[in-house]
């Protein structure tokens, strides 16, 4: 809100005393009428000055019913409006009950996005954003967030975070699936400078949820040390929180596009012991999207591969012999080759590579045991 308006209605209140209960309703309506959840120092002083104002004038034991009734159903009227394309993107990190975890939706690198809202996000690197996925899982998180449902999970503990700041910049979005079931980990690409989630490992994690599988969307620490480190505490964190989480834990997969394809072949060829955490099983299958990693070590699990001819920062070719090098070693893998797309079709919605989600969970399925 203007901090001018808010004062001259500070000293309206001053001077007429008579007003007081309208005055006072009028502020509280112009609090609650579109202001931006962000507000300077100026305007929260003007706030709370506000606050103690009405708190003095408030005599009329009626007028203070009101004020609450109206606030609580101010509040209940925000929280079941849904997202839209022009909401703005601040205002989803705000969301009251995405707590601490609202920032992490969106990259906290902010270099490497643009656009205000929902409908006009631009990730560097990343072709085919399709702003009504971007609102359906803006949505998804709102709708679970409201209903008192686990969306977020820290997966280094506070003394941790104490000791490494930086660690609150990582953790699992969780997509739920049928409880029991076996698991997912979706992994972002960013070029290891930042984590394009929202078109990256979102849609991914939700479309394998909505199969019937428990998927898990990694926010890491963008690098080349600190990404593979937080992906093995994620791999920890879920295999000793299985029971709470209701997974099985058997046969999981690993998914990841770009760098977060290289995240989840090293996690699959190196294991977590080589990562800082203790050994925990090798995932069935490992998915990968647009990535030019070339390094083949002889302890790939079963890999698929898809990408497109015309992606101008992953060669296709690279990947296409990478897997022939797996299949020459005895292992199961399957690349699909995309002809004119980009780097970055995500899950492909619209364009020639559309359905290839479904096709790399049938993959995963064989691996299972």
């Amino acid at each position: 809100m203007n901090a001018t308006v808010i004062n001259g209605l500070q000293n309206l209140l001053v001077v007429n005393k008579k007003k007081t209960a309208t005055l006072v309703t009028c502020v509280i309506l112009l609090g609650l009428s579109g202001c931006n959840a962000a507000t300077t120092g100026s305007e929260k002083s003007a706030q709370n000055a506000g606050t103690v104002i009405a708190a003095k004038t408030k005599t009329n034991a009626e007028t203070g019913a009101v004020t609450k009734e109206m606030t609580a159903a101010s509040k209940a009227a925000r929280s079941s409006e849904n997202f839209t394309v022009n909401t703005l993107i601040q205002d989803v990190i705000r969301y009251p009950a995405f707590g601490h975890y609202g920032r992490l939706i969106f990259p906290v690198n902010t270099h490497y996005f643009s656009g205000s809202t929902l409908g006009n996000l631009s990730l560097t690197w990343y072709s085919e954003i399709r702003p009504e996925k971007t609102v359906e899982i803006c949505n998804y998180f709102k709708q679970h967030a409201d209903a008192g449902d686990t969306v977020f999970y820290d997966i280094y503990t506070p003394e941790e975070k104490a000791a490494d700041p930086s660690k609150n910049d990582a953790g699992l979005f969780f997509f739920k699936g049928k409880p029991g079931a076996k698991f997912a980990i979706c992994n972002s690409g960013g070029g290891m400078v930042y984590v394009g989630s929202m078109h990256d490992s979102f849609p991914h994690a939700l479309e394998i949820a909505k199969k019937g599988y428990n998927a898990f969307a990694l926010i890491y620490r963008a690098g080349y040390q600190t990404g593979p480190e937080d992906l093995a505490r994620a791999i920890a964190f879920i295999h000793t929180h299985a029971k709470e989480l209701q997974v099985d834990t058997a046969g999981y997969s690993l998914w990841g596009g770009s760098a977060g394809a290289r995240l989840a072949a090293w996690l699959g060829s190196h294991g977590t012991e080589a990562f800082g955490e203790k050994p925990y099983p090798r995932p069935a299958a490992v998915i990968m999207q647009y990535t030019g990693l070339s390094e083949v070590t002889g302890k790939e699990p079963a890999t698929y591969n898809c990408v497109g001819t015309s992606d101008h920062i992953a060669p296709y070719y690279v990947m296409q012999s990478r897997i022939n090098q797996i299949r020459a070693n005895g292992t199961n893998a399957e690349i699909e080759v995309f002809p004119d797309l980009d780097h970055g079709f995500g899950i492909g919605t619209g364009t020639v590579a559309e359905g290839w989600v479904g096709r790399a969970v049938a993959f995963w399925e064989k691996q299972m045991k």
